[in-house]
């Protein structure tokens, strides 16, 4: 994997993002489109492939929108998955319980642009401690470390069936947008490192859950540069990783991984920058400490709460109306207290999400009411238009007939 390899252009990238497409190859998902499994899918276009699925063992429906993927010859191996839905969020700590996984890393926001792109499945300073009794599970908050762009949290994951608990490290990378990438390479390797660290990527634990949204774009992202760079330190020699082998690979396994050409080419960037340390320099590693400014203190509480904090949305769904201009300053005046109380920010900020949410969910139901009016009206006519067809085509074959004879 040379660095003039590639020239660095959009155009370059694009064209290897889509060769990459054009070469990926597409098994079945026929499991994730059974009817009582498509309320546990977040999206409708990324399902897991059937042979890579992981499965639920104490469960009566073992499925879970979660793809094993295993990299022989990196040793190592990645559960990636979706962000919970409020519904799965047991079944998703019930996978890391039977897996054995040591960690969890996460790579999104609770909330992006104004939308839920994961449940908050793990318990908040304020709670401590939440309850999954669907599955038989406690899960509580033991401590939490907040950095600029990341946060790393140690969980005890208590299973009440067993009266057993383990502790489950969660690391959470905040800073990383929605088909984006982050802003350098430097601080993406400075959390990738300290994932290692921990040991949680190691082929003696369990393998690691790694998501994002939808468990593709981001979590391909950091599964491939870390792939690679084991790949590296293993031959010495970074011109012996073909990135783009690596990632077909990896698809095989689950689908679209890598979701932009902008993912792809940061993947290289990292991969490239990661190797120096690697290989050459190991003191890059503290470099990319001070680059990244971990320790500076984050502007709002990154995991449960918008991006945008500091503008308030145009309409807030269900709780307050629009603003007027008569009350414009009485609002203010109410944000302004909001960001005072960093407590009340977050219960609006929760709030906001439910109702959002409830919203959404009307909104489905109609149209699922709409397409079944028109189903039911189908059903009704299709009898009368077979009858009216066959009557129709009987006729004309009697007029043929006649019409021969008669010659």
């Amino acid at each position: 994997m040379d660095q003039e390899e590639f020239e660095d252009s959009p155009g370059q990238w694009q064209n290897l993002y889509n060769k990459i497409n054009h070469q990926s190859q597409e098994c079945s998902f026929k499991v994730a489109k059974f009817p009582e499994n498509r309320n546990r899918n977040r999206y409708r276009d990324v399902s897991p492939y059937d042979h890579s699925r992981v499965k639920l063992e104490n469960s009566e429906n073992d499925y879970i929108n979660a793809s094993l993927v295993t990299m022989e010859d990196a040793q190592r191996s990645y559960i990636l998955t979706q962000g919970p839905l409020r519904n799965t969020c047991g079944h998703f700590w019930l996978m890391i319980w039977e897996q054995r996984s040591k960690a969890v890393i996460m790579l999104n926001r609770v909330i992006e642009k104004e939308s839920e792109k994961c449940a908050q499945y793990w318990p908040s300073k304020d709670e401590r401690q939440m309850n999954f009794s669907d599955t038989g599970f406690v899960v509580t908050l033991l401590s939490e470390d907040i950095k600029s762009y990341y946060t790393i949290r140690v969980l005890k994951l208590q299973y009440t069936k067993a009266e057993e608990s383990r502790n489950i490290y969660h690391f959470h990378y905040t800073s990383w947008p929605d088909f984006g990438v982050p802003e350098s390479p430097a601080s993406f390797l400075d959390f990738l490192f300290k994932v290692r660290e921990s040991g949680s990527l190691e082929p003696e634990n369990g393998p690691a859950v790694v998501h994002c949204s939808a468990g593709i774009g981001r979590s391909g992202t950091f599964s491939l540069v870390d792939t690679c760079l084991v790949l590296m330190d293993k031959r010495k020699d970074p011109s012996s990783v073909d990135m783009q082998k690596v990632l077909l690979g990896m698809r095989e396994y689950r689908m679209g991984l890598i979701q932009t050409p902008d993912q792809l080419r940061f993947s290289y960037m990292a991969i490239m920058e990661g190797a120096r340390c690697i290989l050459e320099d190991s003191a890059l590693q503290e470099q990319w400490q001070k680059l990244s400014k971990e320790d500076k203190k984050p502007e709002t509480d990154l995991g449960s709460v918008p991006d945008d904090t500091a503008r308030p949305p145009d309409k807030l769904n269900g709780q307050m109306e629009e603003r007027r201009e008569g009350d414009q300053m009485e609002v203010l005046k109410e944000e302004q207290q909001m960001e005072i109380n960093p407590e009340r920010l977050r219960k609006r900020h929760r709030d906001e999400r439910i109702a959002n949410t409830a919203q959404k969910l009307h909104q489905m139901k109609q149209k699922l009411s709409e397409a079944e009016k028109k189903r039911e009206s189908w059903l009704y006519w299709r009898p009368i238009l077979l009858n009216v067809g066959a009557g129709a085509a009987l006729a004309l074959g009697l007029v043929l007939c006649w019409t021969f004879l008669s010659q």
